[in-house]
């Protein structure tokens, strides 16, 4: 009896978080099917959960398990929770990647940091241009986002129509980019669609999107009315901004200097493959320096309080030979994501000290948000009717607002969450039928670590607990003359001697080893577990806390 064929999604990334996206589209025989990868995403550290990590990146394993049956991987577009792992797995994907040109252009330096020639990468046409693979055919559909050539995929398979939407605005009048077009969208739903994965990043914005161009006229008159120089941070991948930013400027009579490698790098890409052709020419550090202050206009890097971007230099002190002083202004024309509060506000609290003021966006006439409110979610989903809408990046709360949405709009719903496979049928019913491993990867000091190895873990026992060196010199059956020897970092300190933890610890330690008798003395595991359970037990009782301990047993021959 032949086995039927199915069709699956696999969110491994961006169904659990804001960021981090990448989704498994399979069709075929149940542990057989062909699969095409959509987005290969980042997310970023914070301090409080992932210390000293560079970046965030799904768990592929179940993809390199399967990694003969990947046909082909497609990135919507070029945000960093889109794109940005593509350097660090693409090793161990070995697929063709298909993209349109600019997100080409920065696909390719990606690649290219790490010594692969992007040979793998496929520029494509957009709809009706279809791109076949196996059991798939794929279309790039232009929609309106914070960034160049934003796309809708349309994936035709033998079940049915699947729109995955990517990140996504209504925006029929932007500055820069695709637009909202509502007539090629009831083109690709001429064809009936079966169902939608949605973006869900503002489910719970209760007003319909804005324009980017709805932001001119107040960012000029915000310019035109300051009288020191003005500095503005956005995205570096928000190119319509920058170019929103840069042209108010002008029309405010100020010249422009670009600082932060991010935007450099982007209004490069984008002029390269020709999105941007009227941008102002920028200063050089040199010769904005000799420019009056009323005449001069900034934008840097660091919108999300990033502590190495420009913005926060400028906040400490300076950014190369560039200082601020009192009677400049610092635009945020971004909204803070959620996590990266405390590292917006300490720059923001460096300006205030130095009498620079802030202005940030609270009143929604400085920043426009680059995804579908909840109104513009409806709009969608009754523009293409689907049998079934799947709600996609966002966290869970976030998922379900949107389940509830559509569920009110009376269309059939499912939440699936990163690691579950779901049977889309051809009737619209679904249900999930599997779970894979689906975790998170560490790209930490240039190398990639299983968020469950324990290494990040460590770093924060030893952030809140502090940390014990324990070396201990032995000889035969005795202690060496001054054989102990204790370290702490991060401990409090009960008295003015400074030695005081680590000298009562060296003399319990002592006393202890003295009652070890025997070959018990010859026992590395049981000198260890000792020396363990005698610093945990003496520094609870000193200063209430249980330190991460490192132990050297050193046997002189």
């Amino acid at each position: 009896m032949k086995t039927k064929q199915r069709l699956i999604y696999l969110p491994l990334g961006g169904a659990n978080e804001i960021g981090m996206n990448m989704y498994l589209y399979g069709y075929g025989v149940p542990g057989a099917e062909n699969f095409i990868l959509v987005d290969v995403g980042v997310a970023f550290p914070d301090m409080n959960t992932s210390p000293g990590v560079d970046l965030i990146m799904p768990d592929i394993s179940f993809i390199e398990e399967n990694k003969d049956r990947l046909l082909g991987i497609f990135v919507t577009h070029a945000h960093e929770d889109h794109i940005g792992a593509l350097g660090h797995l693409i090793a161990n994907l070995n697929a063709p990647i298909f993209c349109r040109k600019f997100s080409a252009q920065i696909a390719f330096s990606k690649l290219d940091k790490v010594g692969n020639s992007g040979s793998d990468i496929r520029i494509v046409d957009t709809y009706p241009k279809k791109i076949k693979l196996g059991p798939f055919q794929i279309s790039f559909a232009p929609i309106s986002h914070s960034i160049p050539e934003s796309s809708i995929l349309v994936i035709d398979n033998p079940v049915g129509r699947i729109i995955h939407t990517g990140d996504f605005k209504i925006d029929k009048t932007p500055v820069l980019g695709d637009w909202f077009d509502q007539n090629l969208l009831m083109k690709i739903n001429k064809k009936e669609v079966l169902a939608i994965v949605c973006d869900s990043t503002n489910v719970f914005s209760e007003g319909p999107g804005r324009s980017e161009s709805s932001l001119v006229t107040d960012i000029t008159n915000l310019i035109k009315s300051k009288k020191g120089a003005v500095v503005a941070t956005t995205f570096a991948s928000n190119v319509a901004r920058l170019l929103t930013l840069a042209k108010s400027a002008q029309s405010a009579g100020r010249s422009v200097l670009v600082v932060g490698r991010a935007m450099q790098t982007m209004i490069s890409a984008a002029s390269s493959v020709g999105l941007l052709t009227d941008f102002p020419t920028t200063l050089s550090m040199e010769d904005a320096l000799c420019l009056p202050r009323s005449n001069l206009f900034i934008l840097a890097t660091g919108s999300q309080g990033e502590g190495r971007a420009a913005s926060a230099q400028l906040a400490r002190e300076k950014f190369m030979d560039l200082v601020l002083q009192e009677g400049d202004t610092f635009l945020f024309s971004s909204k803070t994501i959620p996590g990266n509060e405390l590292a917006v506000s300490k720059v923001v609290n460096n300006f205030m000290k130095r009498g620079i003021d802030v202005i940030d966006d609270q009143d929604g006439k400085y920043h426009v948000s680059g995804h579908a409110n909840k109104p513009d979610l409806i709009y969608l989903h009754e523009l293409f009717s689907p049998a079934l809408i799947v709600p996609m990046h966002g966290e869970p709360r976030h998922l379900r607002e949107h389940q509830k949405v559509a569920k009110a709009q009376r269309f059939n719903s499912v939440t699936v969450y990163n690691g579950s496979i779901l049977e889309i049928r051809s009737n619209g019913s679904a249900q999930i039928v599997d779970e894979v491993p689906a975790g998170q990867v560490y790209y930490d000091g240039g190398k990639l670590i299983k968020a469950g190895d324990g290494i990040v873990k460590t770093r924060l026992q030893m952030a809140t607990r502090g940390h014990l060196s324990v070396s201990i010199l032995l000889e035969k059956n005795t202690i060496m003359d001054n054989g102990i020897w204790v370290k702490s970092k991060g401990l409090p300190r009960n008295k003015e001697d400074k030695f005081e933890v680590e000298g009562i610890l060296e003399e319990a330690l002592e006393m202890e080893l003295l009652n070890v008798e025997g070959t018990d003395f010859y026992d590395d595991d049981l000198i260890e577990s000792l020396i363990k359970r005698v610093c945990s037990r003496m520094c609870q009782k000193l200063i209430k806390k249980k330190p991460v301990i490192t132990i050297f047993i050193n046997r002189v021959k």
